[in-house]
């Protein structure tokens, strides 16, 4: 397999990236470096804006802007005027949490999950946005929440308890109500800790591996059916975009890696991409 370094961004925590099919570009963020990255790979422009505000992702949105996963809740942001605005709080009554993934579903629904900013506590939960109301889900509380990620009909949602090792596979109900989880799948703490998921067109889920320095595909029964090496240990999320939606972009981090690892890993931080064989789904608009 080979992997190319396709933005050597130095990201502090990179994450989110997501494809956006209308502008053939890939958009993440650095939560830590309270930054917007853009990345046109067809000609080499890359775009950057500063965040108000920690930020777990941005979607690309109804009429032209992207909604923005902050640590102050839901915001609208502008990348033609670099802007955001503020749309909604989302746990008011956590202040120590911020919003850390997120992806949309088939109808426009954005699915998202919060976490305790010091990673000490299970106060992160599961939530939905139809574009006017942001509700909870009944998906227990974990202290690191990373997706959701859902399947093409929109039925099965997949939810990371990173600090647990464990990616979980939840039914969704047609009026958006969330099942009881089930595992899916078990990392090996020797292994890394599973990270931000996507699901790919035929259902296999991709999760990156945080500590790990892998990105990993399963099958829907939940066996291993690929893996792959990138040469920085925090491998943080993967989007599959391109033309064809088979290219792999993997978003990866620094945090917490002493100066003999990041000797080590020049490359720590950057974007990086990879071929793979089953393309992805394009990702709807979010609702605004």
């Amino acid at each position: 397999m080979t992997v190319n370094t396709v933005w050597q961004v130095g990201a502090t925590l990179g994450e989110g990236p997501v494809w956006d099919a209308g502008n053939a570009c890939l958009w993440f963020v650095d939560i830590k470096g309270r930054k917007v990255h853009r990345l046109d790979p067809a000609t080499g422009d890359r775009r950057s804006w500063d965040a108000p505000a920690q930020i777990g992702w941005v979607l690309p949105a109804e009429g032209g802007c992207l909604l923005a996963g902050m640590q102050t809740g839901l915001s609208r942001f502008d990348p033609e005027s670099g802007t955001f605005s503020h749309l909604v709080e989302v746990e008011p009554n956590r202040p120590g949490n911020r919003l850390n993934d997120a992806t949309v579903g088939p109808d426009g629904t954005v699915w998202f999950g919060s976490m305790d900013d010091a990673e000490t506590d299970a106060t992160g939960h599961v939530y939905r946005w139809d574009g006017a109301t942001v509700i909870q889900t009944a998906i227990p509380a974990v202290m690191i929440t990373n997706g959701p990620a859902l399947t093409p009909d929109g039925q099965k949602l997949y939810h990371v308890d990173t600090a647990g090792g464990i990616i979980h596979a939840v039914p969704v109900a047609p009026d958006g109500s969330t099942g009881t989880p089930a595992e899916f799948a078990r990392i090996a703490p020797a292994d890394g800790n599973p990270d931000g998921p996507t699901v790919d067109s035929q259902g296999n889920v991709w999760v990156g591996l945080w500590g790990g320095g892998r990105a990993r595909c399963y099958a829907p029964d939940g066996t291993l059916r690929s893996e792959v090496a990138l040469p920085a240990s925090n491998v943080t999320k993967i989007a599959l975009g391109g033309p064809d939606l088979k290219t792999a972009y993997a978003t990866t981090a620094r945090i917490g890696l002493d100066a003999q690892t990041l000797e080590r890993e020049p490359l720590a931080g950057s974007v990086f991409s990879f071929a793979v064989d089953v393309a992805g789904q394009e990702v709807p608009l979010a609702r605004l």
